[in-house]
């Protein structure tokens, strides 16, 4: 009697979470399609070509001009920046707590960072307009504090949590059987880290790189107060850009319902939503690619 109450509790059990995921995919699958259902529209005005690759985003002009290039470039020049700054500290912070630090700084470091992960964006974002901006335009005599550079340092901060505590997770998740014969073997500390625990580790820590620009590429409040707000291709670091995020916050509330120019902001999500897609599909991929070769070398 027993065995049956347990099987059909587990049965139970099985059922509720197939329910709960089946919603959760279902859910999901819904918003994807209303994405794409308002975004198509704006493709009978301009072809795919000319919204991708046009060179002006006037959407209120008289004729409109639908070209989110812009837009593309901005997040990735953003994006591209805040990492370049985010990765090395995130990795490097990742290596310290797990390998070199005290138990008690390591008690102490871990939790501020899992914190500064939580920290709501627009708190960056104001804090990267009322004071970063202020002191770059004093510092290095520019027009505007708003711009690349601004907006990169911004996004780093947000990204470097994440890549930390991640790469922190999967350096941790190396086997006490590897350091043990590398220090076995003769190596230092260093070489123990560099040589081994590193490469072990890095399907995870290439997991947390590209979530961590995931986030960069996907966030809109802090570029949207810091990025500049400008719609144009950028000539300098020093130059205010509009990044895709940034445009659909700033101006789907403004956009009439069901016009040319709301369609084209649910279409850049659509881009958004790619571009998204690819930067998991690709830490996927790398993921188990590093597995199986760390597994191989190992």
């Amino acid at each position: 009697m027993s065995f049956m109450s347990r099987t059909l509790k587990e049965t139970i059990i099985r059922n509720v979470l197939f329910v709960f995921a089946f919603v959760s995919i279902l859910i999901l699958g819904l918003i994807v399609l209303f994405l794409f259902q308002e975004a198509f529209p704006i493709f009978k005005v301009t072809s795919v070509t000319d919204f991708l690759f046009g060179q002006e985003w006037y959407p209120t002009y008289d004729p409109p001009e639908f070209g989110i290039w812009p837009l593309i470039v901005a997040s990735f020049i953003v994006t591209f920046f805040s990492t370049l700054i985010a990765v090395p500290i995130g990795v490097l912070s990742a290596v310290y707590i797990s390998e070199i630090a005290p138990p008690l700084v390591k008690e102490t470091l871990k939790p501020v960072i899992e914190l500064l992960a939580g920290l709501p964006s627009v708190v960056l974002g104001f804090f990267g307009m009322v004071v970063v901006a202020p002191w770059m335009q004093e510092t290095f005599d520019l027009p505007t504090g708003l711009n690349i550079v601004n907006a990169s340092f911004m996004l780093a901060i947000m990204a470097i949590p994440t890549i930390s505590s991640i790469s922190e997770d999967a350096l941790y998740s190396v086997p006490r059987e590897f350091k043990e014969a590398s220090y076995a073997l003769g190596a230092t500390k260093f070489e123990t880290i560099a040589r081994v625990i590193i490469p072990a580790a890095l399907s995870g820590i290439s997991t947390a790189v590209i979530l961590g620009m995931a986030r960069a590429i996907g966030e809109t409040m802090v570029v949207l107060m810091v990025a500049g707000g400008a719609a144009a291709i950028p000539e300098s670091l020093f130059d205010a850009v509009r990044p895709m995020p940034a445009s659909i916050a700033a101006e789907m509330g403004e956009a009439p319902f069901g016009s040319n120019h709301y369609h084209a902001l649910f279409a850049t999500g659509v881009v958004l939503f790619f571009l998204t897609l690819a930067f998991n599909l690709v830490a996927d991929y790398i993921s188990h690619k590093f597995k199986e070769v760390g597994s191989a070398t190992l």
